[in-house]
Parts: C-alpha cells; structure tokens; sequence
C-alpha cells in the first residue's frame, strides 16, 4: 500500500517539529543508563505538542531503543535503529511519518583505533539518513539526517581530532547540498560537538543552503562558553543558568545537568533534589546539539510569479528534557535536547510578521549566518591537514618500525633458547618473544591497514579543500572591480 495515500485525505502538514537529543547510553559505562532511557522514552511521550520527528544520539544498546519505541508509539509509531561499526553508531530515528528510504553514511575519518579507550573508531561514527513522507505530493518528503560527530577529548590547541570533525562537517556537508537540489525540506539534527559560528559551524552554513535554527531566532546568542577567548572578546557578564537555556540555547556542561556536578554533589540526590537556582552563574554552559533546516522561499511559480514568498520558517527553539527523573533526581542524559519548530508561511502585506517574513526574504550581503568561506578558513583547514597528516605518517614509519623490531627480537629468542642453560631462562625468552611478536604484528597490522588507509582519506580531503579555495580564489578576483584588477 501506497504510504501516502492514507494522508490524501489529511489536511495539509503546515508545522514540523523536530527533536534531538545525545541519550549518553553507553553499555556499561553510561550510569543509571536503563532507568534514565526508559524515562527519556516516557517524557517524549509527554510532551505537548509532541515532536514530529525525533533524532537519538549515543543510543547505542537495542533494548533501550525498543524501550523508547513503546512508551512513544502513540506519537511517533515510525522508527529506525541504524547499524554501524563493531558496536553500533548510536544513532535512532523516531517518526510521525512513514520513513520511505534509509541509508547509513560512514566518515571516512573517524577516530583511531589505537585509542581503543575511546571508541569513536569502532563504533563507525557518520550520518543517518532518511527520508520521512509527511503529504502525497511530490515534495512532500523530509531529507532527515542524524549525525554525532568525533567528541573533542583534547583542548586546543592540542586537540589532534579538530582534524576529524573538521572533515565530518565538511562530508555532512556535502550531503546536505545534494539533498538540497531535489527542492525537498532537507534537516539535520545532532550533537556536532561544535560551537556556533566555529570553523565547522561555518562549512555547513556556508556549504548549504540549512540555517542553524536557533540562530535564526537568537542570532546574539553565545559562541561557546564564558571562559572561550571568542565568547570573551564580546565582553559579556557571566550567563545565568536560566539565561543559558533560555537564550544562549545551552545544552551541555550547564549547571542545570546533575552529570555535570562533583560526584559527592551528586551522591546528594539520593535523598535531595538540591534545586538550582535560576541566577546562579553558568560558565560552563554551551550549545554542542544543533537543529539545521532549508529555511527560506520556495522557487517561485512560473505560473503566478507575482504570488508572495512562501517556503519553511523557524518559528520557535528551545531547550528541552531539562526535567530530572522522577526517583533518582538526575538529569535524564548529560545532554539537554534541541527543539526546533518550523512553519509553512507566506508572506502577506495585510498581517505583515517581520520575523518570519524575513526569513522569506534575500539575506542582506553582510550577513555572517550566510557568508561563504574565506580563503582564510581554506588555509586553515589545509594547515590542519598537513599537520595532522604528518603525525600520521611518522606514527606509521614507527609502528612499521616496531614491527620489523619485534620480528628481529622473536627470532633472536629462538635461536637463544637452543643455547638456554636453564628451563625458566628459555620461558623468559619464549614469553619475550610471544609478547613481542603480538603487539609487533598488532603494530604492523595498524601500519599497513589502517594508517595507509586514513592517509589516502587525508589527501582526498586534502583535494577537495584545494580545489573548493582555488574555486573560491576564483570568484573572488572575479568579483573585483575590473579597474583593480592586475595582469
């Protein structure tokens, strides 16, 4: 059966709510992760009016999206759990609307596997697709991608993985623009693990046609933390823990989030909520979960082309799941969730709505939200580029180093055991050599595999920069005044 022919008779979809939320379910590490899940799937249940579509991230164990799937199938009966990596992507899609395709994108960087202890690498981090049906018309389809990007373990500027997201922007990217030619409302939810208007930030607004939806609505809104040399060259008093939430947009590392608290803070829960005051100061609070959409006019109807602008707006953000758990008193994830609604609106001379209207209308030139690239922003991600290829290369000269090393030294323990005088001296060096002999295969396996691959991935990355700043280059001598213009 048609999945559409059921909704001929609906009337037509005019508001689109949209949800994302880091769940912080990780197996075995995540605390009270099976109570706080199945709470987190009771809440969106909750809500009034309910999200339309709903994007999870760090969902990573079946159970627990099984969980969720029952306590909103009366709101969300449409859902998808995608499969990525050795361990699962951690990321889930739940739906008002039927889900027509879907497809699993992986970066192709994403982590290393010598950092087993983190485990962006095997659990085959990248971007789900799918494409939810809300009408019978042609274009009456949701582009919806779910992403979770390489968490920043380091601080800069030591963070060797700015590199990764770096190029994850830039991969999502470039999906979110060919999404973006079928004329389709195309979002993209997740936790970037970026801060607004940052460089990775700035290659998806840039590079496509999405809007960072609370942006639209808080364009003064913060650019990272109190404490980030960006946020302090605005020369703002210290944010408010309400104030985070309520217009910096804030949804992780803010004092409202009990995971966030000192562990004997937290042991206080068990008997008290400890309240926090709206007032007190918030330093820490940033906005790493973000609601991109095509915002904007429609193209306008050869048919009528005197007809008025009229296209998907952003009517309101916020920040949701705030609420704790009803009996342990804690946050429901270290994460808040990102809540965007967005609106069909034409504009209308007789109720003009400057708001909405203007996101109807052309940007103006000096418009930061849309501004392209500069040739600056190019050569800084090639400088990244370089920097981190070469750490690569020297890792894979010395991990093949080792290899070869490791080689040498169990041959050297065989030939020394037929000379061993003693029985315990020739299980020493049996013991040295099968030692070595692993972890010199484990390395040498890691040269010839992974780095060679990660490499190449490099360099493609690397191409594509250099010929969207030669395109850049381009343009901009292009767009000079021919009479400033040298030979």
């Amino acid at each position: 059966m048609d999945p559409s022919a059921s909704q001929t008779t609906n009337p037509p979809v005019t508001q689109i709510r949209l949800l994302t939320l880091n769940c912080w379910g990780l197996v075995y590490i995540s605390a009270l992760r099976t109570p706080r899940l199945a709470e987190i799937g009771r809440q969106l249940a909750l809500l009034d009016p309910p999200p339309d579509i709903v994007c999870l991230q760090e969902c990573w164990a079946q159970a627990d999206y099984r969980a969720i799937r029952e306590a909103t199938a009366a709101v969300l009966p449409h859902g998808k759990f995608y499969h990525s990596g050795a361990f699962g992507g951690g990321l889930a899609l739940l739906s008002r609307w039927p889900i027509e395709a879907s497809s699993m994108f992986r970066y192709p960087l994403n982590g290393r596997p010598t950092a087993f202890w983190r485990g962006d690498w095997y659990v085959g981090k990248g971007v789900a697709c799918a494409s939810v049906r809300f009408g019978p018309g042609q274009n009456d389809v949701i582009e919806v991608f779910n992403t979770h990007t390489h968490a920043p373990y380091e601080r800069p500027p030591n963070d060797t993985y700015l590199c990764h997201r770096t190029a994850q922007a830039w991969e999502i990217s470039k999906l979110l623009r060919a999404a973006s030619l079928s004329g389709r409302l195309v979002v993209a939810l997740g936790d970037f693990n970026m801060t607004p208007r940052s460089l990775t930030h700035r290659i998806i607004t840039a590079r496509t046609p999405l809007r960072d939806t609370w942006r639209v609505l808080h364009p003064e809104s913060s650019l990272g933390t109190a404490n980030d040399p960006v946020e302090k060259a605005r020369g703002l008093p210290i944010p408010t823990a309400h104030f985070n939430l309520k217009v910096n947009g804030s949804t992780s590392d803010g004092v409202y989030n009990t995971w966030r608290w000192t562990k004997a803070a937290r042991e206080k829960l068990k008997t008290d909520p400890c309240p926090v005051d709206p007032d007190s100061p918030d330093p820490r609070g940033k906005r790493l979960d973000y609601v991109f959409a095509s915002t904007g006019p429609f193209p306008p109807d050869a048919r009528n082309p005197s007809a008025p602008p009229r296209g998907w707006v952003v009517h309101s953000a916020s920040v949701e799941m705030t609420q704790r758990h009803p009996q342990l008193n804690v946050s429901l994830s270290d994460h808040f969730a990102a809540m965007a609604t967005l609106r069909f609106h034409e504009i209308s001379p007789s109720s003009p709505n400057s708001v909405l209207d203007a996101q109807l209308l052309p940007p103006p030139d000096n418009d930061p939200e849309s501004a392209s690239l500069s040739l600056s922003d190019y050569d800084e991600i090639l400088a990244m580029t370089h920097q981190y290829m070469a750490r690569e290369i020297r890792q894979r000269y010395w991990r093949g180093i080792h290899f070869y090393a490791s080689v040498l030294v169990w041959v050297g323990c065989l030939v020394a055991v037929w000379f061993s005088p003693r029985n315990f001296v020739a299980f020493i060096l049996m013991l040295v050599a099968s030692l070595g002999l692993t972890t010199g295969v484990v390395d040498g396996l890691l040269a010839l595999l992974f780095f060679w691959s990660e490499i190449r991935a490099l360099r493609e990355f690397e191409w594509e920069i250099q010929t969207a700043r030669a395109l850049a280059l381009s343009e901009h001598i292009g767009s000079q005044d021919p009479a400033t213009k040298t030979d």
